[in-house]
């Protein structure tokens, strides 16, 4: 099941949330901001939050009806055994070229950050994909340049 927009997006965002209702509004806004020569769209999928998450997706899927596509969960799927939810849920509504991942309670610092990547990954036709490194803020300690695979 593929959204329905007449703009053909060459990136896909694909964002899954469950409770990060002190997050996603960040997240969110940062995927508004990015800097491209082309068009994106966000795909998000909410495993049933009971937090608000689903209310301030909402408000920003009313206020950007081309750009933010989600879907929402009455019984969350996670708690069911299902795994794999952003393959399973947000992956079969993706039409463009290139899909960036980020989850709900993480952002992007670097609003040229599809840029950069599309351009490389155009430039690098030998290449399927590409990543970067990150901060991850556990508590009051930052773990910086690391790639971390959870």
């Amino acid at each position: 099941m593929q959204i329905n927009s007449p703009i053909i997006p060459l990136v896909l965002i694909s964002c899954t949330t469950y409770n990060h209702a002190p997050y996603i509004r960040k997240c969110l806004e940062v995927f508004l901001m990015q800097k491209t020569t082309f068009p994106i769209q966000v795909i998000i999928h909410d495993d049933c939050s009971t937090d608000g998450t689903k209310e301030i997706i909402e408000e920003y899927a009313a206020k950007y009806p081309d750009i933010i596509f989600p879907m929402f969960q009455t019984e969350n799927q996670y708690s069911k055994g299902i795994r794999g939810l952003m393959a399973r849920f947000n992956f079969p509504r993706c039409g463009g070229k290139y899909i960036a991942l980020c989850e709900g309670d993480d952002y992007w610092t670097d609003s040229s950050k599809l840029e950069k990547q599309v351009d490389f990954l155009e430039a690098n036709s030998d290449y399927v994909g590409c990543f970067h490194k990150i901060k991850a803020l556990l508590g009051k300690n930052l773990f910086k340049n690391q790639y971390r695979f959870n």
